[in-house]
């Protein structure tokens, strides 16, 4: 039990912006670290309907709302998965070599690239939050999104092969009881998944967007895989948080195009 609440506060250390206790980082404190990733997820979940109950209630404009909502994962999180979005984007742009991409997600200093699709995702983030705003028929797809998102991130640690022998990726998987965290996750995401088909269960063809959805993301892994094998050789820190990042913005873009259709 005193491993698990060391894990807790591992995890909200390093993966939010919220102030925690402080353990040491060793075996026994990180073991299962990974595994209350999403719980941070359903943290920005909890307050992004907070904040959407608040705007409704008083008729706020939806670029208001939008914009709010937008903040609201930066502040929980810290940016840490924006930083390795931009990261990423960086290095992947830069069409070097693996060495080099690898270099450039390490190097602290950020590119051209990088704050150019920063700005992108985060536009398309408030774009879509301000259609969820006016057909809000599949919000609930958009706030589970981010725990589910995190659930994949937590995998990609556990599950892929480090593309280096140094790093925040590397620190967590030798550190984490790979086999019992990856089970963890998969029965977080199956709990995500079946709350999110029962809040849409009443929508009209809501359990058919919603399974778009869980497909859509099931994808999004599979690609993000495929990428990060071939041109880095394997996860870090940096792409694990593209992964989640990513798979947010996908989340919500299936909420907002799905209300325009259901």
């Amino acid at each position: 039990m005193k491993s698990a609440w060391s894990g807790l506060l591992v995890a909200f250390s390093l993966y939010s912006a919220i102030p925690v206790p402080q353990v040491q980082w060793e075996k026994r404190t990180m073991r299962w670290a990974l595994g209350f990733l999403p719980l941070i997820g359903v943290l920005i979940g909890a307050l992004e309907w907070l904040w959407f109950a608040f705007c409704a209630h008083f008729a706020a404009e939806g670029l208001f709302y939008a914009v709010g909502a937008a903040l609201i994962p930066l502040f929980v999180s810290g940016g840490i998965h924006l930083d390795g979005l931009c990261d990423t984007c960086d290095a992947v742009c830069s069409y070097g070599d693996r060495e080099k991409r690898l270099a450039i997600l390490k190097d602290p200093h950020v590119g051209a690239f990088g704050p150019m699709w920063l700005i992108a995702f985060l536009l398309v983030e408030a774009g879509c939050f301000a259609q969820i705003y006016t057909r809000p028929a599949l919000l609930p797809l958009a706030l589970v999104g981010f725990a589910l998102a995190r659930c994949l991130g937590g995998c990609k640690v556990v599950l892929s092969p480090c593309a280096k022998d140094s790093g925040l990726a590397r620190i967590f998987a030798d550190n984490s009881d790979k086999k019992a965290v990856a089970v963890m996750l998969f029965v977080e995401m199956a709990v995500y998944l079946a709350i999110a088909g029962l809040l849409v269960y009443t929508v009209p063809h809501g359990l058919t967007a919603a399974k778009v959805w869980a497909v859509v993301l099931l994808l999004w892994y599979g690609a993000h895989e495929k990428l990060t094998r071939r041109i880095f050789g394997g996860i870090t820190g940096d792409l694990a948080g593209f992964c989640i990042s990513v798979a947010e913005v996908l989340s919500l873009a299936c909420a907002a195009f799905g209300g325009l259709i259901v």
